[in-house]
């Protein structure tokens, strides 16, 4: 009668080794899946320092996929202006500002006094920290995939003077979360 271990000359990994080795692939996989979803969401969100006293907030988180709406925290690449770059230079950081009117409302203006749909939001300043004329911002029905934007600070740069104006889609960075 031959021996047992004659019969399997190459004894198979032991049920522990398998375990071993089954427990290091599932997590290779979960680590593997876990930097892809980081990744993904990284894509999607930061974390924005806020350096201006116009939001009240040091950080805003930044979701690139959110959808503006109204009251929401937008940030956006300003427009070029000389204004802008002679206050914030050639490559100016992303604003922060609320989203006080949507596509569709009527911004009017008596004055230096804007309201859309009637509420007063906003009453501009006639010149600059620096004594430079401010022109004023655009009134009327606020276009499709644009916004206008502002903050209750007095000294806040948004929709109410013209640099800044409406803030269409193609400058939004995402909708903010603040940070308090």
């Amino acid at each position: 009668m031959p021996r047992a271990d004659c019969l399997h000359p190459h004894p198979g990994p032991s049920a522990r080794r398998i375990w071993s080795r089954l427990a290091l692939l599932a997590g290779l996989g979960a680590g593997a899946l876990a930097l892809t979803t980081l990744h993904g969401f990284a894509q999607s969100h930061a974390l924005m320092i806020n350096a201006s006293p116009s939001l009240p907030h040091w950080a805003i988180w930044l979701d690139k996929d959110a959808a503006p709406t109204r009251g929401k925290i937008v940030l956006f690449a300003p427009p070029p202006s000389e204004l802008l770059t002679a206050h914030f230079g050639e490559r100016p950081q992303p604003f922060g500002k609320r989203v006080l009117g949507i596509p569709g409302d009527l911004v009017t203006r008596q004055g230096r006094t804007f309201a859309v749909n009637g509420k007063v939001v906003a009453i501009a300043k006639p010149r600059s920290r620096k004594n430079e004329a401010l022109a004023l911002g655009p009134t009327g029905t606020i276009p499709p995939n644009c916004y206008y934007v502002g903050t209750d600070h007095p000294d806040s740069f948004d929709s109410r003077y013209a640099a800044i104006g409406w803030i269409c889609q193609n400058r939004i960075l995402g909708v903010g979360r603040p940070i308090l």
